[in-house]
């Protein structure tokens, strides 16, 4: 039999440098059959990505229909995936984000007649911790867009921006990451800033201004870059039927709705609006039908595009909001908390229509978020849910779990709270919450970040400062443009941005930006920055800090009781015992959940119960299991038997002493069971370690010395002799016994 070998005739590889890393793109070699694709190797990270686009448009829908799917492959970083099926599952949460970061700067590049699916697959398929895949991701769906015969109006190009000890870096390695306050993706067209998603360490405006900048000028690079391997290898767009409403109709349904659709707009009120609707576009589907038959869909577009058109000439031609506020104006505000008894902390924040209920729930450290992924990261002690039930917008729709806006939304409002949440140190617990968004007329994602400050300060957690979260909307026209501060649901259908800015009275922890047009201008981000500084200082300051001035005193009377301490690394074997032995008797006597985490030298103990004097108790074994005790050391025990010459007494699992009665008291004991019994609680100071290891102890010398109490003269100084004797038989059985 013949040998074959294939031919790879249209293999091209195109180099370049990226922030100091090699920047490799291979085309030709793999995935014949998509409309365009590529292999990108950014250091030893390695992403395959490939656009595909569908030979007809779908018919009956209104929008374009884009799919972007970010695909963590735990081979890439060597890991077998712990499920019981052994494959990778439904997408990550970061997998779902990323996705949505691709899926915000591409879209508006898209023609908006177009209703052919499109879809993106981003497989990451090695993984170099120096090198973002979801860096290399972004870049490829750039260059897979750009090749293909896809209509697309890129290319694009997207960079990390960190801060590392007051320096803007690009592309930051895991060291350079590990240490940054700030991560910030920013993509960029040839001319403007396409997206922006932030997180940070509470920095000013002017620091986060100037990062966005610097990414933005870094794309240039790699936007040469792909145009240069799109001229070389790029195919010709292919033609689409256009989905746009003809002209001479969507002019006469115009003439014919506007003024009556002027009228149904003017209200703040979201159900007024929409019931007044309803009736108009009776009254034009019943004159319009006849004349453009089996164009329904088309209508609603004309009906659509009437309103957006409305609603934009009113803010750039009269600066008019539909609800009548001015541009910088902010909706009716209102923040309560406490309103639900049983859970440990809850506050419900109020703009306009809008209405976010957050609840706090803490937890021992155990109950952080295990994560199965491609980062280093393992697990999360903080995390924050945000749902969104369609009751909230007046619609019915089953529940069917977080959609990829859900877990967005979620992601956003976690990030912004990040920065002022207490380490475990300070605050060794686990924090969920849980935004539950029950009216929703815009900037819902925003008003979970003030909720759930709200709920964490009623909850007791100790935040480094409150964090308010506002969103500032955009519209365009040629060179004229505007922008204005909290837009509503109206404002964000028809206008051209969603500018979500979240932070404290002294910086940003958080952005994310929703573009429907190409990109913004430098000085667009800079008005969007100042007005949303000023917005939420106004929000801080007058709504939520009156409702809660600070983080309570104490937790909630429901909330688990956290005690922490630290161990010798060598110990925690002994805390444990073999088959959790001791660590399960600890937990059972002391009804508390015990949690170890070793680090080092060191092993950090976290005890957690309801009931905080049983939490001490369980730290006190603890340390007294982890400490070798010393004459004079004084520990809290409990007493497992009586004798007539004294009480055995346990200090921990494995360590008992002897407290003869002579030492039982500050007076003369005639019976041991006078004074202390099986099952009791005693502190009790170690007088001596003798040469076999056994402990004496003293009950008579905490009550003098701790408690102050004065001892009567010569007690028990006339005991016969014989009790002695019988002691120490009585101990010599009993550790020959345990030992």
């Amino acid at each position: 039999m013949a040998n074959s070998m294939m031919t790879f005739d249209k293999f091209r590889v195109f180099e370049t440098e990226f922030a100091g890393r090699p920047l490799v793109v291979e085309t030709g070699k793999m995935t014949q059959l998509a409309n365009g694709a590529c292999l990108v190797r950014y250091g030893e990270t390695v992403v395959h990505v490939a656009a595909t686009a569908a030979a007809k448009p779908r018919d009956g829908i209104d929008f374009f229909p884009l799919s972007v799917d970010f695909e963590e492959k735990l081979y890439s970083v060597g890991k077998i995936p712990g499920s019981f099926l052994k494959r990778e599952g439904r997408p990550s949460d970061k997998a779902v984000l990323v996705s949505r970061v691709i899926d915000r700067p591409i879209r508006p590049l898209f023609p908006k007649d177009m209703r052919n699916d499109v879809s993106i697959v981003c497989t990451v398929m090695s993984v170099d911790p120096d090198c973002m895949p979801e860096i290399a991701a972004m870049v490829g769906t750039s260059i897979a867009l750009s090749i293909s015969d896809i209509p697309w109006n890129g290319p694009i190009s997207s960079v990390s921006v960190g801060l590392v000890d007051g320096e803007i870096v690009i592309n930051p390695n895991a060291e350079q990451r590990a240490k940054s306050d700030m991560a910030t993706t920013v993509a960029s067209t040839s001319e403007r800033i396409a997206m922006i998603e932030a997180g940070a360490n509470c920095v000013s405006d002017e620091v986060m201004y100037n990062a966005i900048m610097a990414g933005h000028e870094a794309n240039q690079h790699i936007i040469k870059f792909i145009e240069g391997i799109q001229a070389e290898i790029g195919k010709e767009k292919f033609s689409y039927p256009s989905n746009e409403p003809d002209h001479d109709m969507f002019e006469a349904i115009k003439a014919f709705s506007e003024e009556d659709i002027k009228v149904a707009l003017d209200t703040d009120d979201k159900t007024v609006r929409d019931e007044r609707l309803k009736p108009i576009y009776e009254k034009v589907h019943e004159h319009f039908d006849e004349i453009y038959p089996e164009s329904e869909a088309k209508i609603d577009e004309c009906l659509y595009k009437t309103q957006k058109f409305i609603v934009r000439r009113w803010l750039l031609d009269e600066q008019k909001r539909v609800d009548g506020r001015g541009m910088d104006d902010i909706r009716p505000l209102a923040s309560e908390v406490s309103l639900l008894p049983r859970v440990h902390g809850s506050g419900l924040f109020t703009r306009g229509q809008t209405q976010v209920l957050t609840i706090a729930t803490l937890g021992p450290v155990s109950d952080a978020q295990l994560l199965d992924g491609i980062d280093e990261e393992e697990t999360k002690r903080y995390m924050h849910h945000y749902n969104f039930p369609s009751y909230s917008v007046g619609e019915t729709r089953p529940s069917r779990g977080p959609g990829r806006r859900e877990i967005g939304h979620g992601a956003l409002a976690e990030r912004a709270l990040v920065p002022v949440i207490p380490s475990v140190e300070e605050f060794p617990y686990a924090i969920r919450l849980v935004s539950e968004v029950v009216s929703s007329n815009g900037s819902t994602s925003q008003g979970s970040v003030c909720g759930s400050t709200l709920a964490l300060m009623d909850a007791g957690v100790p935040i480094k400062a409150p964090v308010a979260g506002i969103s500032c909307g955009l519209i365009t026209e040629g060179d004229r443009w505007m922008t204005m501060v909290d837009i509503q649901g109206l404002e964000d259908f028809f206008g051209d941005m969603d500018f979500k800015v979240a932070g404290t009275h002294d910086g940003i922890t958080a952005i994310q930006m929703d573009l429907k047009i190409t990109g913004l201008l430098p000085e667009m981000v800079k008005e969007a920055l100042e007005k949303t500084h000023k917005a939420r200082n106004y929000i801080l300051d007058d709504i939520m800090l009156k409702a809660i001035a600070q983080p309570r005193a104490e937790l909630s009377k429901y909330a688990p009781k956290m005690l922490t301490t630290t161990i010798p690394a060598d110990k925690i074997a002994e805390v444990i015992g073999k088959g959790g032995k001791v660590i399960k008797e600890i937990q059972a006597e002391c009804e508390v959940k015990i949690d170890i985490e070793e680090d080092g030298e060191f092993g950090q103990v976290f005890v957690s119960g309801i009931d905080a004097d049983k939490c001490a108790r369980a730290l006190e074994i603890v340390k007294t299991i982890a400490t070798d005790p010393e004459p004079g050391a004084i520990f809290l025990g409990k007493v497992t038997r009586t004798m007539d010459f004294g009480a055995f007494v346990e200090i921990a699992p494995g360590k008992e002493g002897l407290v003869h009665v002579s030492q039982l008291d500050v007076k003369r004991t005639e019976n041991v069971t006078d004074v202390v019994n099986v099952g009791d609680v005693i502190r009790v100071k170690v007088l001596e370690i003798d040469d076999k290891g056994r402990l004496n102890l003293s009950r008579r010398d905490v009550l003098i010395e701790v408690d102050g109490l004065t001892p009567e003269n010569d007690i028990n100084e006339d005991r016969p002799r014989r009790r002695q004797s019988g002691d120490r038989r009585g101990s010599n059985r009993h550790h020959n016994n345990r030992h």
